[in-house]
């Protein structure tokens, strides 16, 4: 699953944000589902659905959910439980920043394309949908909600510049910016390479430093990576629904020019 290769990418067509909501239902529906191809042969983009099944895998070893799991082992002990979330607790957002402009989204997917398949027209990431106070309070890995800072000092911490706090080992962490599985997404039709849960070069326009690089960036052009050899994590989070990589490949530039 963290290489997106398990073949379980889809959801219902009909599905509302209300639906999406409900964990049981897409947890069972996923469940359910023969995969796309073999587990493993393949790679493609488990947009929604990656963290529905990681969240359950949780959930089933450890009794608590991922939510849960993010606030006591991460957040919390990183000093930033009120900025890092899957499911805003209901005291908290009115500080949510809301998307824009209102009506704003990317382009739709090709209809009974297999993108359209994966993140189906109800729950496509439109402004009107992030802006949601039932999704924003949902349990939805996939898209969780966070300030810069939260999710920068995450990525500080995971390459071990925080005292007290150890999210992984030296050994883990160097597998975790490693590519390790390379072909032609199934889902959006080009050639890709993914790392352990992360994209080892998710700059945009910015050139790739496989096995350093490790973090995501977002449909909306939101980012969050970090670099090993330089020990620098950088996080950028828009609240408009852009598509947009060249300010988190402008940024990164700056940031390797000042550090050499």
């Amino acid at each position: 699953m963290l290489l997106h290769a398990a073949g379980v990418p889809g959801l219902w067509p009909q599905i509302t944000p209300e639906e999406l909501c409900d964990w049981e239902r897409v947890c069972a529906f996923i469940a359910d589902q023969p995969p796309w191809w073999p587990p493993g042969t393949a790679t493609g983009y488990h947009a929604l659905t990656f963290g529905f099944v990681l969240g359950e895998l949780v959930r089933r070893a450890t009794g608590r959910t991922l939510a849960d799991t993010l606030r006591e082992e991460i957040a919390g002990p990183l000093g930033v439980a009120d900025e890092l979330h899957f499911g805003v607790p209901d005291e908290l957002l009115d500080r949510v920043a809301r998307q824009g402009p209102e009506g704003a989204a990317p382009p739709p997917p090709e209809p009974r394309s297999r993108l359209d398949r994966v993140i189906p027209p109800g729950v496509q990431p439109t402004a009107a949908f992030a802006n949601r106070h039932d999704v924003l309070r949902a349990d939805i890995p996939s898209q969780g909600t966070m300030s810069a800072r939260g999710v920068a000092r995450m990525y500080v911490a995971l390459l071990g510049h925080v005292d007290g706090v150890e999210l992984v080992s030296r050994e883990r962490l160097a597998s975790m910016a490693s590519p390790a599985f390379s072909g032609v997404d199934q889902v959006m039709g080009f050639p890709t390479t993914t790392a352990l849960g992360y994209s080892p070069a998710p700059l945009g326009a910015a050139e790739s430093r496989l096995g350093s690089t490790f973090g995501w960036i977002g449909s909306n052009g939101s980012a969050a990576y970090a670099d090993i050899d330089s020990g620098v994590a950088i996080a950028v989070m828009r609240n408009r629904i852009v598509g947009d990589t060249s300010v988190v490949a402008a940024l990164d530039r700056i940031v390797r020019e000042a550090v050499g």
